[in-house]
Parts: C-alpha cells; sequence; structure tokens
C-alpha cells in the first residue's frame, strides 16, 4: 500500500481536483456522496481525512467497499472520535491499526481520546500489535487512572504499566490477581526492584536495556562496583548517577567525579547531601552549578552565592528558585532567553495549585510569568493581564494555550512570533476574520497570507496574491471566495493550484457538475 504522501504525488491534475471539491465547504453533500463512490482514490482520502462530514457521508464511509478509503477516516482528526469509532469492529486489520494508531497531529497536542467503552473493546478484541504506537495517546486521563483495578484482565494488564504509581495495595493486589498475564506482568515489574535480578538481567554490552536497568532499576553493590571500576560504555557513571537506588556513598564519590556531566546529574538527585550540595555550587563547571541551582532545597548561603555567579546561565537558573522573594529575584543580574519555542502544552493531567500558579503570573520574573501562562485554566483576570504583558514569550504562550486567548493577542502574537509552532495561532477559537485585508501588502509571506482569510479583502488584492512568490500566499489566495470568476477558471486548469481552486466557496454549480461529469478533467464550458 502506498504511502498517502505517495498517493498525493502520484495524483494527476484531474484527481487533485475531485480532491479540492472535495474540500469545498459550499458543494451540496449529495456531491461529497458522489465523490465517495466514483473519485480516484487521492480525491477520496482527502475527503475522508481532512475535514468535517455530514452524517450521511459519515455513514456511507463507514459502509464503503474500499479498504484504504474506510481507513483514511479511520485517522481524520476533525471529526469527533465517537464518529471514527464506529470503525472499531471493521473485519479489515488494516482500518482496525488505523483506528488504533489515531490521527496524526502536530506538535506536543494530542488527538481527542477515544470514548472508554471503545477503548476497553479494542483492549480486549484486538490483537496486542494492533495496540503499539500511539494508541496510548487515545485514553482518556479517568480510564487510565482506573485500568489497574479494571474488572477485565486484558485492560488490568495495560494498568500494570503504570507500576512506578501504583499505591502498595494496588501493586500488592495486581502481584496476586487471578489472571495469569496480569499476575505475570506485575511479577516482572516487581523484579525490577529486586538487585540481585537486574544483577543477572543485566547485559554485558552497551544497549537499551542496559540503559534502562542502569537508569531506572535497582542497583546491586556488584553492579555498582562494576560501572566504577570497568564501565562497558562512557555512559554508565552518568546512568549510575541518575539511578534512585544508587547507595549514599556512591553519591559522594560521583559528587567529585572528573566528569562533569556525572557531576550535573548528581546535581538533580533529591536525596543530595548537604556536603555534596554545597562542593557543587562551587563547581568550577557552570552547566553543573546552573543543574545545582534549580534545586528547591537550597539554603539561603548557597542561594546568595549562586545570585551573584559568574556565568549567566546560573543567575538564571537560580533566579526562579521557589524560596526567593520579588525583592530578591530583582537584585539579580539575569538575562531571559528569546530563542525559546513557544508553543502549544498539554493541559495538566493534574490541574496545578490556583495560588501558586497566581504568584508566579504576577510575579516580576518573566520565566515565572511563561510558567503561568501555559495554563488553560487560567482566570479571566490573569488573562488579561498576562495579554499585556510586556515579555513576548508570555503573551505568545497564552495565545498558543489558554482556551479564552482574546482575537488582539492571537492577531499580535502571530505578527510578532516566528517560531516554528507560529502557525498554530491561526487554529486558535478567537483568532480574527476581519482586519487582515491589510497585509496584503507585507513584507513577510506568513503575514501576507493573512489576507486571504479576511472576507473583506478587496477582489484585485485577492487576484493579486495569487501571482505571490511564495507558495502559500499563493494558494490561500486561490480558495479566497473574492477571488474573480476569470481568475479562477484560469487556476483551475493550473498545475499547482488547481486543487485550491476546486476548493474555492465560489465556484459556480456549473463548473462543480462539469468537473464530476467529467471525472475532474478541464473544467472550462463545452466549446
Amino acid at each position: 500500500m502506498p504511502t498517502p504522501e505517495q498517493i498525493w504525488a502520484d495524483a494527476d491534475l484531474p484527481t487533485r481536483r475531485l480532491a479540492g471539491l472535495a474540500l469545498n465547504p459550499s458543494v451540496p453533500e449529495s456531491v461529497l456522496l458522489r465523490l465517495l463512490s466514483d473519485a480516484p482514490l487521492a480525491a477520496r482520502m482527502v475527503l475522508c481525512r481532512d475535514r468535517i462530514l455530514p452524517d450521511a457521508v459519515v455513514d456511507a464511509v463507514i459502509e464503503h467497499p474500499d479498504t484504504h478509503t474506510r481507513s483514511f477516516f479511520a485517522r481524520n482528526p476533525h471529526v469527533d472520535p465517537a464518529q471514527r469509532v464506529r470503525l472499531v469492529d471493521d473485519p479489515e486489520w488494516f482500518v482496525r491499526a488505523h483506528l488504533a494508531a489515531g490521527p496524526r497531529v502536530a506538535g506536543l497536542a494530542r488527538p481527542r481520546p477515544l470514548p472508554d467503552e471503545a477503548v476497553v473493546h479494542m483492549i480486549s478484541t484486538y490483537d496486542d500489535g494492533l495496540l503499539d504506537g500511539p494508541f496510548y495517546q487515545q485514553i482518556s486521563t479517568r480510564l487510565r487512572r482506573s485500568m489497574p483495578t479494571h474488572p477485565i484482565a486484558k485492560v488490568r494488564r495495560w494498568g500494570v504499566n503504570d507500576w512506578a504509581s501504583l499505591s502498595a495495595d494496588v501493586r500488592a493486589a495486581l502481584l496476586t490477581d487471578p489472571d495469569d498475564q496480569v499476575r505475570e506482568t506485575a511479577q516482572q515489574h516487581a523484579r525490577l526492584q529486586d538487585p540481585a535480578w537486574v544483577e543477572n538481567a543485566l547485559p554485558d554490552r552497551p544497549c537499551h536495556a542496559r540503559t534502562d536497568l542502569l537508569l531506572h532499576r535497582a542497583l546491586s553493590g556488584a553492579v555498582v562496583e562494576g560501572v566504577l571500576a570497568s564501565p562497558t560504555g562512557k555512559e554508565d557513571r552518568t546512568m549510575i548517577a541518575a539511578n534512585p537506588t544508587l547507595p549514599a556513598d556512591t553519591v559522594v564519590l560521583l559528587a567529585a567525579d572528573p566528569d562533569p556531566e556525572v557531576r550535573g546529574r548528581i546535581a538533580q538527585r533529591p536525596d543530595l547531601g548537604h556536603a555534596e550540595r554545597r562542593a557543587l555550587v562551587a563547581d568550577p563547571d557552570p552547566d553543573v552549578r546552573t543543574q545545582v541551582a534549580y534545586r528547591a532545597d537550597l539554603g539561603p548561603a548557597e542561594r546568595r552565592t549562586l545570585m551573584t555567579d559568574p556565568h549567566p546561565d546560573v543567575r538564571l537558573a537560580v533566579s526562579v528558585h521557589p524560596a526567593l522573594s520579588e525583592a530578591e529575584r530583582a537584585r539579580i543580574d539575569y538575562q531571559v532567553p528569546m530563542d525559546h519555542h513557544f508553543g502549544f502544552h498539554p493541559a495538566y493531567e493534574v490541574p496545578r495549585d490556583p495560588e501558586a500558579v497566581r504568584r508566579k503570573a504576577l510575579s516580576s520574573h518573566p520565566l515565572l510569568r511563561r510558567e503561568a501562562a501555559v495554563d488553560h485554566l487560567l482566570p479571566p483576570d490573569l488573562v488579561a493581564r498576562l495579554a499585556a504583558d510586556d515579555d513576548l514569550g508570555v503573551r505568545v504562550l497564552l495565545a498558543q494555550n489558554h482556551p479564552d486567548a482574546p482575537a488582539p493577542l492571537l492577531l499580535r502574537s502571530f505578527l510578532e512570533y516566528t517560531g516554528p509552532e507560529r502557525g498554530h495561532l491561526t487554529t486558535r477559537p478567537n483568532f480574527p476574520a476581519n482586519g487582515l485585508a491589510a497585509f496584503a501588502g507585507h513584507e513577510d509571506p506568513q503575514v501576507r497570507a493573512l489576507a486571504a482569510r479576511g472576507p473583506e479583502t478587496e477582489p484585485a488584492a485577492v487576484e493579486r496574491l495569487t501571482h505571490d512568490p511564495d507558495h502559500g500566499v499563493r494558494a490561500a489566495a486561490t480558495r479566497h471566495p473574492n477571488l474573480p470568476r476569470s481568475r479562477l477558471a484560469v487556476l483551475l486548469d493550473d498545475e499547482e493550484l488547481a486543487h485550491d481552486a476546486a476548493a474555492n466557496a465560489a465556484l459556480d454549480s456549473d463548473t462543480i457538475r462539469r468537473l464530476l461529469q467529467t471525472d475532474g478533467r478541464p473544467a472550462g464550458p463545452p466549446e
């Protein structure tokens, strides 16, 4: 089966016209049904994967005889998951696999979760191989938390994988579970807390399994001694430095390790002793001092030392320390980085303490205000305050993440921020449409393309933008309903823009009918 990219690359011009019709918001339901029934695969792919569909079309997709057509709908990010999940018992494994894989989403975003009952059904009935990969991203937080005690054994097996966060009572129940596979899976997790078992299972060569055991599992004295005396790989010492079971005397030893990366890992340990902490505050390597500066347990004297550290990264790290007063922060000579990515952050599974978020939002420190700005639950007064913040990062993070980010903030953020997540701003609920015509002559092509979103953009300006040197601008302008009919007719025969021209909502019904009757071939009127 070719990939979606290959399917589109192989599509000829008539097929791309039909794919444009599939996205056209003005075509009636009957046209969509005709495309679903008769159009080539590339057009059906676009129809089923790239838009919301009327209920009657969804019904037809679910019953469509072509496996690949149904599989495209299984990964549609635009439709309600309850519609996609109608394919849960599709007779073809290929469709079920695509449903389990879920929609492709950008950046850190996650697809909307499938209904809990559907997920339970999939876990109970699908082969394990179909549930590999990103399936877990479609599981709701509510269901995931209930999995370790779920009445269905296969679901409990999934719950065992959260072993580290389970209570002692739940772990004990899973270790004696009546289901053999649940019990064995729990025992496998429990063995990872047995130093003797880890010692016996530790591979004698660098590999993923060795890395996991050295980083996270219970280490015996013999394993630690072996790493210190004759490490198998150059990263072995760094890995055990982060292991929570590392003996206290080894923590002391590695706090003076000649490798600054090892010392940096030690600096992050929650069990770091006072003497080691003080020594690392004075470490010659600024990266190590930076790691120490982030520790919440720094004493007043240690904080004062780091507040005047010669390295800017160290001063910046300690400047956000929770024990500092606002007056103390103000005395630190720190510089806030502006080269960070200011993008979308998924909502916290456990809501943060509102008062702690408020303190950060009211702080004089931009980094703390940035931490507050990503919270999806900020109250209106803090949204208004941070929307007017003098820090670009605060404003853009608020725009990217808060569901009620105001329209002026969204537009301002798009105009001022040029990072890789910029395009996400235009997908936010309140992104404005009015007033965008003024950007038709802007020097930035992404800003010029905004004019194609403005309903008041004049036909002459829209037509001019279809000649723009930037493809994104040309494509956006080609879809604008104010594009003169004569230019739209020309672009229907343009190899590059015919797809966008056919998606234009102003396309007349006669042209739509001719495209359907001729399978997308030349759209001009008959001679």
